[in-house]
Order: structure tokens, then C-alpha cells, then sequence
């Protein structure tokens, strides 16, 4: 039994269309953005969604161990200085995703990104 070039036409573009019409509703109903969650001594100090930034701003975290200043921008997050004398989470650089988070061990500092879910290809 032979199916017509039409009807295989009519056939593949419903699919094509059903499969569009799945991947839509998925992309609307999945929840948008990237959130920065910055912690003191495993205590959640300040939560940012990076993806609603739309001018860069800084703020202080000023505790019992230190000073450090951070820099929101849209879609990244960094330490743009820090009174610790290493200063190694100022030379960590920008954190745009999930994966290595910034941290101040001698002021028990932590900065990490949720909403992005890193799999074996990233």
C-alpha cells in the first residue's frame, strides 16, 4: 500500500507543527533566569536574579570576618573588592553560570549560580 507524496506532505507538516506548538508551551512554562545567591558562613545573605539586572550596582557585605564589595551586572556577578589578603575571589572574575561559584574563605563568603543546570557536554 502506497502512501501519496501528498498526503506524507500533509503528514510531516502536522508533526512539524505539533512538535513547535510542545517546544513553545515547554520555553513559556520553563522558569526564566539566572539567580545569584550569595552567602555568608552558609547563611543565605542576598539572592539576585541576574537575568531582571539592567544597570550594573554594587553592594557591601560587611561582616565579622571582612569587607567584600560586589558588582551585579546584567547576567553576571562578581567581587570587585575585598579587604581579605588574598584577594582571591576579586582575580576569580565575572560568574555568568553554574558551575565553579566565587569564594572568600577568610570571610566565609560564597557566591553561587541556580537556574542553570550544567550537564556532561558543558
Amino acid at each position: 500500500m502506497k502512501m501519496s507524496t501528498k498526503k506524507l506532505i500533509i503528514i510531516l507538516a502536522a508533526a512539524v507543527i505539533v512538535c513547535l506548538a510542545v517546544w513553545f508551551v515547554i520555553a513559556r512554562l520553563a522558569p526564566g533566569g539566572v539567580t545569584a545567591v550569595v552567602s555568608v558562613d552558609g547563611v543565605e545573605y542576598r539572592r539576585i536574579d541576574l537575568s531582571k539586572v539592567k544597570e550594573p550596582f554594587e553592594f557591601t557585605v560587611e561582616t565579622k570576618y571582612g569587607s567584600n564589595t560586589v558588582l551585579v551586572e546584567p547576567g553576571a556577578i562578581s567581587v570587585s573588592s575585598a579587604d581579605c589578603p588574598d584577594k582571591i575571589c576579586v582575580h576569580m572574575g565575572r560568574l555568568t553560570g553554574a558551575g565553579v561559584p566565587i569564594v572568600c574563605m577568610p570571610h566565609r563568603l560564597v557566591i553561587e549560580i541556580e537556574g542553570e543546570e550544567l550537564d556532561a557536554w558543558s
